[in-house]
């Protein structure tokens, strides 16, 4: 039986993320502030605007796009499901919401200190080293190249977190926590998959595949 994904997504359209879990061999639902829903079998935080900072104590110093009924739905969304025990893809500001949820914050804007992140109207190839002992290692060997479309990342890590990839100029792109079942990165696998699979990176659909492996344990 196919596992069923909720999907939490921002208002426009989710198809590159349902896609890419139908191709996995998932059964998506996708939907803008869905009501955490335990039937499902996991859940797929997606992309998107920058969370609100005074979840993670600061004022706000570069955000962008800020929209509190989603940080606050994605809040509770995880605290249904990792609390359950049920495993949680989180892609770019999802991986981002997932250390805020952990007590951890982050950097408002990347700036001109890394510069393979200052693209904002389309992704950004680059490559990025994987801890030996990761999920991303495993996938992918150490060191490969990844796409990127943001201006924020991870500062300090929430509860239990550690950074198991980094790109070039040190942005934390991918983390693993010590229980929760989790895969959360900083790049967009699912633009690198499927119809959108590039020549210049990694095929993404290794990650979907592994988080749906996940889900059905």
């Amino acid at each position: 039986m196919k596992p069923k994904i909720l999907c939490s997504t921002s208002r426009k359209d989710p198809v590159n993320y349902t896609a890419a879990v139908q191709a996995a061999g998932g059964c998506p639902v996708a939907g803008y502030l869905p009501t955490p829903d335990l039937s499902y079998d996991g859940l797929l935080l997606a992309g998107g605007s920058d969370m609100d900072p005074s979840y993670f104590g600061q004022e706000d110093r570069g955000s962008l796009g800020i929209d509190r009924d989603r940080d606050r739905t994605e809040l509770a969304l995880l605290d249904a499901f990792l609390g359950a025990g049920k495993p949680v893809l989180a892609i770019c500001r999802g991986c981002q919401v997932v250390n805020v949820w952990l007590g951890g914050n982050l950097i408002q804007d990347l700036g001109e200190r890394n510069p393979l992140h200052l693209r904002m109207d389309r992704d950004q190839v680059h490559q990025i080293c994987a801890k030996s002992d990761s999920i991303l290692c495993r996938m992918y060997g150490e060191r490969f190249s990844v796409n990127s479309h943001h201006h924020q990342g991870i500062d300090c890590l929430g509860r239990g977190l550690r950074a198991t990839a980094y790109s070039d100029d040190g942005v934390v792109e991918a983390i693993e926590h010590e229980s929760f079942p989790l895969v959360a990165v900083q790049f967009h696998p699912e633009r690198m998959t499927g119809v959108l699979v590039r020549p210049d990176t990694v095929d993404g659909g290794a990650i979907f595949t592994s988080f749906l492996a996940m889900c059905q344990i």
